[in-house]
Parts: structure tokens; C-alpha cells; sequence
């Protein structure tokens, strides 16, 4: 078909590729699109300036757009949408969507790339040192699947295909690769509407009632049991449910990094999170369990103790019931002895209803419910001193606590890594689920600041939350420039410790130097005047002079509804572990060490 000229009008049974994608995205409920511009996407983009129902979100960097594209579908559960631009702008992206990735995050990404007529001739941006018209392929190793368009008509039906694959299933993202002749192409426009009468969701797989009775009935006769929470379970929005069923079978529930918040952290059957930062109560009550059933997750290195079973599970004697809507999960790291491919929110529904029909009075363990209780008190005990500490640099434990005071219950907090992911796995209370996004599997530093944008744009109703370490921080703090063009009210609380801290604590502790890990100027810790720079970005900015100054400042920053950045000088203290990670034994083999407190106030 031939292409119009620039400027001309396409005849009513046919209009532009670009114009129609457009078309097709508003069709699916789509109101958000992440991006920035290049040569190959602006066709795209100049549809895209006449949709009076898709808003643009503008970034200064593809990681950026990535990572906020991330944190708007954790927070809607559907896919997001991210618009990128060929070679520098796909591999900027990279790193968000590989997140998103691991995290079993659903996105649709949607790429511009060469003229399909250039194939072959090393055209301007293409990589192409290996094979011609591949580059979509850099992405293959991490999303679930990458399509070139080759052809404009076949485009709508690989749309269709890439927005079911990414929320089907275990979700994730895709590509679709589109060459920028591609967009511009005039198509009859009966090829899209041949689709729009497709199912735009699909009915999940359950659990029959036979497997639902082995498993109820393992549970019942169970003297120690426990209920192990993955991300999963929210993925899933199947935390109500799997909530009826702990209490109707009295089930203490353990979680994962990702499962926090499954189960409200004020709830009588909460254990807690697993593994290395996880408590040696915790561990051991998951280690002496003799049946465990698993919702929703992989059973990581971290959430295991690098799966020693000396530490956190013990599998066998301990039987394991896993159920995960992804098969390649099950028995991967320990074997099961029932096993079964569900979605966790049908799957539950049965489970609760062969439960109250097996078990019609429930179960009840009061004896191990006060025990649990009596350890969170103690726990809470123990860090109170911390928690209430007035020394400065800031004790974290104080930080975390003082925004725990004053953030709303449902409050989406958006971690990053360090201190702000895995302290607050481990002490700061997640009260509503869904409410904590954080990066789990690549543990990426600088998400947590795109991806606050991202969730408050889903939830504008909503206090959304960066907590995010100066390392982390440092990554994006373009991230501003986008909240202050669209009026995205996030609150930025950067923990300061003037170095990449865990790593720093790391190095001290097995080798007696930070080198490369602390930020320092003439022998002295050095950190930008973050709040400085966000007023430079048009954002409110506060520099916290004193631990009396910051619950007040973070009222004040929530109350305000707009973004604002509160830039808080941290002592680079560990988290407090009891817990393994075997790369601590090929640090420092036949010692038991961790990590020690570096950098800004470290002599405190």
C-alpha cells in the first residue's frame, strides 16, 4: 500500500498505523503512556497529541519511563504502557523492564526501530554488529516475549497478542517492535476492528476439589504449620482470601520481601519476613514446620538463607504445598509433596471452601498466637531506644517510625535498596495490602523514585511515598523535572547516609575499607543539598537539621498535595540481622560476619 504524503488525509477506510494504535490503546482503557520522544516514535507521539483520553507522561530518561510505568501497573494491576525509541533509548529502558521483569510486573512495551527499507544498511542508531534488523532482541533474555512488525498488518493482532501475554499467566512485560515506516503506513482499518471483538480478560485456571481436600486436610492434622506469602498472593489480589483461609485454619503466615503486606502487620497470625533480614523466630518457626504451604512464590536466596537449612527451611522433614500460576516455580528449589498450577485467587476460594466444609468450626492455636504476640513485643522492645533516639545524624529505625506515624494506613510507599527496602521489610508495618512496591528480584537502585511517579499518577487520591537512600536517589533525580511539569504530588524522603551504604557496610566488615563505596570530599562524607536541588526543579525542598524537625516537616510535605523532597542526613548503621547469606561466607569463610556501620556518624 502506498504511503500519503505528509500533511495529506488518509481516505475513511483506511488512516495511519500511528493514528490507529492510538485508537486501539484508548479502546482498551488505556490512560497512561510513559515515555520519551526520538526520531522513530514521534509519529506516535503526534497521534498521540489528539487523544483526549490518553495523557502522555513526559520523562527526561527511558529508566525513568520504565520504572514509573513499573510502579503505575503494580498500582492498577493491568499493564502499563511504555513508549521507547530504538538502540539508546531500548537499552536506557533495559534495566526498568528487566525489573519489572523479575517482579512478575505486567507492560507493554512499544518501540520504534529502523526503516524496514534500511535493513541491512547499518542505518543511523542500529546496532546491528551481528545480525541486521535484530536489536529488538537485546530485550529477549527478560521479557516474555519480542515481536518485530515486519509487516503494518499484522500489527493489531500482535498488539492483541502482547497484551494478553503480559497479563496472563505470570505476568510481565513484552516488546513490540515497530520500524518507524511501520507507523506511518496508511492500512485499511477493517484489520482493527476485526479484533476489538475479542475478550479483553481470560478466565484463570482454579483448583479442583480433590487437591483442595489433600491440602485442607494436611493442614487441619498439621501440629506446626505455616502459610509462606509471596508476591504473588498480591499479584493475584488474592489477599482477602488468603486472609479468610489463615483464620479459619489459625495459620501463622510468614511472608517473603514481596509478600509483605499479603497480611496486615497488625494482624494476630503475622509472623513476619523470612530469610536474611528476617528475625531467628521467624526462621525457626519456619524451619521446624512439618507442613508449609506456599502461595505465589520462588523461594529466593535472600528470603531462603541462600537455602541452608540450618537457617530458614528445612525441606524435607518439612513438607511442602506450593501453588503458583507458574509451573516452572514449583519444586524448583525445594521438593513438593503437593504441588499445583492455579491462580492464587480461584485456587484460594476452593481451598476456602473444602476447608469450612472439612473443618466447619475452624481451627484455633491460641497457644502459639500469644507466643507471637509476646515476640512482636519484644521485637518492638528491642528497637524502641532506636525508634525514639534524638541523635544526628538520624538513627534509621527513628526515620522509619516518624513516617510511620504520620502516613495514612492505605499510603503507598515506594522503597528503593538499602535501608529503605530492607529495614523496612523487616520493622516498618504495612497495614493495607498492596500498599508497598518495591524492587525484589533485580533489586534495582534508583527505582523507587520513578516508580512513586508512576503509582501516583494510577492513584492520584492517594499519599504516595518515595523512601529512598542517596545512592538511590542519585540515579533519577530527573524523576523531579517530571513531577513538577505534571503536577505529581509524590513525597521524596531521601535517608542520607553520604554513601552506598549496605555495600559500604559489607566492604568494611570483610575486607576493612570502603573504597568506592562512601561519598566523602577532602577526607570528609560529602552529599549534594538534595532539597536544594529539587527547588531548582520547581519542588518544594526540606533539610532536616535535627531529628525534632522531621515528623513535623513530613506532615507538612503530605499535607501540601504537592511533590516535595525531604532530604534527612542518615547514620549509615546495618540492619540488624541474625540471619545468613552465604556470600557473606565466601567474604570472609569460617567467620560469622555481616556488616558494620560506616560513613556519616558512624562514631556515634
Amino acid at each position: 500500500m502506498r504511503s500519503p504524503t505528509p500533511g495529506s488525509q488518509a481516505s475513511p477506510a483506511t488512516d495511519t498505523v500511528a493514528n490507529q494504535l492510538v485508537k486501539y490503546l484508548e479502546a482498551r482503557g488505556v490512560r497512561h503512556i510513559f515515555g520519551l520522544c526520538g526520531h522513530t516514535n514521534i509519529a506516535v507521539l503526534a497521534a498521540l497529541s489528539k487523544s483526549r483520553k490518553i495523557r502522555f507522561v513526559n520523562t527526561r530518561h527511558e529508566q525513568i519511563a520504565a520504572h514509573a510505568a513499573d510502579g503505575y501497573a503494580r498500582a492498577t494491576g493491568k499493564a502499563s504502557v511504555l513508549l521507547s525509541h530504538l538502540s539508546p533509548g531500548l537499552t536506557n529502558a533495559a534495566t526498568g523492564v528487566a525489573n519489572a521483569a523479575l517482579d512478575s510486573i505486567p507492560m507493554v512495551v512499544i518501540a520504534g526501530d529502523v526503516p524496514t527499507h534500511y535493513f541491512g544498511k547499518h542505518p543511523h542508531q542500529e546496532v546491528n554488529l551481528h545480525a541486521d534488523a535484530s536489536q529488538y532482541e537485546i530485550y529477549r533474555p527478560f521479557v516474555k516475549r519480542a515481536w518485530r512488525v515486519d509487516s503494518a498488518h499484522l500489527l493489531p493482532e500482535i498488539l492483541e497478542k502482547a497484551f494478553t501475554l503480559a497479563e496472563s499467566g505470570r505476568p510481565g512485560p513484552v516488546l513490540v517492535d515497530v520500524p518507524m515506516d511501520i507507523f506511518s503506513k496508511e492500512i485499511d482499518v477493517a484489520a482493527w476492528k476485526r479484533i476489538a471483538g475479542n475478550a479483553r480478560t481470560l478466565a484463570r485456571p482454579s483448583l479442583d476439589d480433590d487437591t483442595a481436600e489433600r491440602i485442607v486436610r494436611a493442614l487441619v492434622d498439621a501440629k506446626a504449620p505455616v502459610l509462606y506469602a509471596g508476591g504473588g498472593v498480591l499479584l493475584a489480589q488474592a489477599a482477602g482470601e488468603m486472609r479468610e483461609l489463615a483464620e479459619h485454619l489459625g495459620l501463622p503466615v510468614a511472608h517473603t520481601l514481596m509478600g509483605k503486606g499479603a497480611l496486615p502487620d497488625d494482624h494476630p497470625l503475622i509472623l513476619g519476613m523470612t530469610g536474611f533480614w528476617g528475625t531467628k523466630y521467624i526462621n525457626d518457626k519456619c524451619r521446624t514446620a512439618d507442613w508449609i504451604l506456599a502461595l505465589g512464590t520462588r523461594f529466593s536466596e535472600a528470603d531462603c538463607s541462600s537455602w541452608e537449612d540450618k537457617y530458614t527451611f528445612r525441606i524435607p522433614p518439612t513438607k511442602l504445598i506450593q501453588i503458583d500460576i507458574d509451573p516452572a516455580e514449583i519444586g524448583r528449589n525445594y521438593p513438593v509433596a503437593i504441588g499445583a498450577v492455579a491462580d492464587l485467587k480461584e485456587a484460594l476460594r476452593v481451598l476456602l471452601r473444602v476447608a469450612r466444609r472439612l473443618a466447619p468450626k475452624g481451627v484455633k492455636r491460641e497457644k502459639l498466637v500469644a507466643e507471637m504476640a509476646a515476640n512482636r513485643r519484644k521485637f518492638a522492645a528491642g528497637n524502641r531506644k532506636a525508634m525514639q533516639s534524638d541523635a544526628w545524624p538520624m538513627r534509621p529505625e527513628r526515620i522509619l517510625a516518624d513516617l510511620r506515624e504520620v502516613l495514612p494506613r492505605d499510603a503507598i510507599l515506594c522503597t528503593d535498596v538499602g535501608w529503605n527496602k530492607n529495614g523496612v521489610g523487616q520493622q516498618f508495618p504495612i497495614y493495607t495490602p498492596g500498599t508497598i512496591f518495591t524492587p525484589g528480584g533485580f533489586a534495582t537502585m534508583g527505582f523507587g523514585s520513578p516508580a512513586a511517579l508512576g503509582a501516583k499518577v494510577a492513584l492520584p487520591d492517594r499519599v504516595v511515598v518515595a523512601l529512598i537512600g542517596d545512592g538511590g536517589f542519585g540515579q533519577n533525580p530527573a524523576a523531579l523535572a517530571t513531577a513538577f511539569e505534571e503536577d505529581i504530588a509524590v513525597v521524596w524522603v531521601i535517608m542520607n547516609n553520604c554513601a552506598f551504604g549496605t555495600i559500604a557496610g559489607l566492604e568494611a566488615a570483610h575486607y576493612g575499607t570502603t573504597f568506592g563505596t562512601v561519598f566523602e570530599k577532602d577526607g570528609k562524607p560529602w552529599s549534594p543539598d538534595y532539597a536544594a536541588i529539587a527547588r531548582a526543579y520547581g519542588i518544594d525542598g526540606v533539610k532536616i537539621g535535627s531529628a525534632a524537625e522531621l515528623k513535623p516537616a513530613l506532615a507538612r510535605a503530605i499535607r501540601s498535595r504537592k511533590p516535595v523532597v525531604v532530604d534527612i542526613l542518615m547514620k549509615n548503621e546495618p540492619v540488624p540481622t541474625a540471619g545468613h547469606w552465604n556470600i557473606m561466607d565466601i567474604y570472609s569463610p569460617g567467620r560469622r560476619v555481616h556488616h558494620v556501620a560506616t560513613g556519616a556518624g558512624a562514631a556515634d
